[in-house]
């Protein structure tokens, strides 16, 4: 049955999740420094409201939510504000960010109850709660979650969709969750299903992970219509119209969103996380990260302040290895490597993976020679060599009208393939960076 449950296209990239996918989630001890962008999720960064020279308590709101499409950011830590201004960010620009030098003696005891009970709240209740919290999703994206929670009247939701698959190699903070708080994750799936007014819910798995699907099948609670569905192995098995089209069925077209095919995609890490807010009354202030790969000396599942620094972190896990070459923020197929460790794990960051000249020794990149294997591999079935020859003449504006590149997850499969090794995903990324420049200055104008 599995076999049938995926997509069409993908690719089965090497798993490595060996390392860390049977280590036990544990806790980081504070670092002396947290870093807090306010640009942590997509959509508008929320807006300053500390100086230097305040006192922050941990789950301080340090920024508030700057529209609908925003979140506020809250301190990790209870210590001083040192700094404000512009520092390294995970996706490689530099963002504006709140520096707080942590209290060393400091019993990080929260501030009270930051989020209501849950007990006697309507379903808009608990959607405001949910961004009061900064919740956003903690797959990769970072999209804030309770947008998601509010679709348009006219747009009836039919399913809700737990995304369990965490098909990127290396990652294993998902499986994790599932097998350490599966309670956790069934009682964040009731909270979601009561926000979007849906009677039914479905946790999707790889097959890969048999111990969570396991776990999840006997906690389940008995008056919830839900059910744990295991999936066929393939990348991206997680992405959400590819968790769509192999549990539903159904296809999310061009330009639409999940919801026009009466879907609400989830990642199983962030209604866990919801369940965690709820529970007790703090802020997204924390999270699970994996921290793993060769060059890594003890591979391990973290639950990190947001903010601490990739150096904190790394060095925690025993340190890294002299030969190592890159330090990935996120897997290998849709990750970003750090040209400076002092980056933070922000809210979005799922994996921290380290690797050695033997996974990533330089390759020449040569001329594309029209072989296919990219349009086998797109699960979006978009033709990555003809967007990759328009995007090295920078003929973007074409991309979007021959090749719909707005269509493309840039998830990495074709450049995976590319025999020619052409870094596809990364020009298709540049290419959407500059379109949305072209957008602001012509609406600037």
């Amino acid at each position: 049955m599995w076999d049938k449950l995926s997509f069409s296209h993908g690719v089965h990239p090497p798993e490595h999740k060996d390392q860390s996918s049977g280590v036990p989630i544990r806790r980081m001890p504070f670092p002396e420094e947290i870093v807090l962008p306010l640009r942590q999720h997509a959509g508008k960064p929320a807006r300053l409201l500390v100086k230097v020279g305040d006192r922050v308590e941990r789950g301080d709101k340090i920024a508030e939510a700057d529209g609908f499409v925003s979140v506020p950011i809250h301190s990790s830590a209870a210590g001083d504000v040192v700094g404000i201004g512009w520092w390294p960010h995970p996706d490689g620009s530099m963002a504006e960010a709140v520096r707080v030098k942590v209290e060393k003696f400091s019993p990080q005891i929260p501030r009270p109850r930051v989020i209501p009970l849950w007990e006697g709240l309507d379903p808009k209740q608990v959607v405001a709660a949910v961004q009061k919290g900064g919740v956003v999703g903690l797959g990769g994206a970072a999209f804030p979650t309770h947008v998601k929670l509010l679709p348009p009247k006219d747009v009836p939701i039919e399913v809700l969709l737990v995304n369990g698959a965490e098909c990127e190699p290396f990652l294993t903070t998902d499986h994790r969750t599932m097998i350490e708080f599966p309670d956790r994750v069934w009682f964040g799936v009731r909270i979601m299903m009561k926000a979007l007014g849906v009677e039914r819910a479905v946790i999707g798995i790889e097959k890969n992970k048999p111990d969570a699907i396991e776990i999840l099948e006997k906690t389940k609670p008995k008056d919830l219509n839900a059910d744990v569905q295991g999936l066929y192995v393939k990348y991206p098995q997680g992405a959400e119209k590819m968790l769509i089209k192999a549990v539903t069925g159904r296809e999310v077209p061009s330009g639409k969103l999940p919801m026009h095919v009466g879907a609400v995609v989830q990642n199983v890490g962030t209604v866990a996380c919801i369940a965690e807010i709820f529970e007790t009354g703090l802020p997204l202030i924390e999270r699970v990260v994996t921290v793993t790969g060769p060059g890594v000396n003890k591979p391990q599942n973290l639950i990190v302040p947001v903010g601490a620094k990739f150096r904190d972190i790394l060095e925690f896990c025993g340190g890294i290895k002299e030969n190592v070459t890159e330090v990935l923020s996120g897997g290998p197929m849709m990750g970003a490597a750090q040209p400076d460790l002092d980056a933070p794990a922000t809210k979005g960051v799922t994996g921290i993976v380290v690797l050695t000249e033997n996974e990533s020794r330089p390759r020449t990149v040569y001329p594309c020679i029209s072989c296919g294997h990219c349009l086998d591999a797109c699960p979006m079935f978009l033709n990555p060599s003809l967007m990759g020859k328009l995007a090295q003449t920078a003929e973007y504006q074409e991309m979007t009208e021959r090749a719909n590149l707005w269509d493309c997850m840039l998830c990495g499969a074709c450049s995976y393939v590319c025999p020619s090794n052409i870094p596809l995903s990364q020009m298709f990324g540049m290419a959407k960076y500059q379109l949305g420049r072209m957008r602001r200055k012509e609406d600037a104008a």
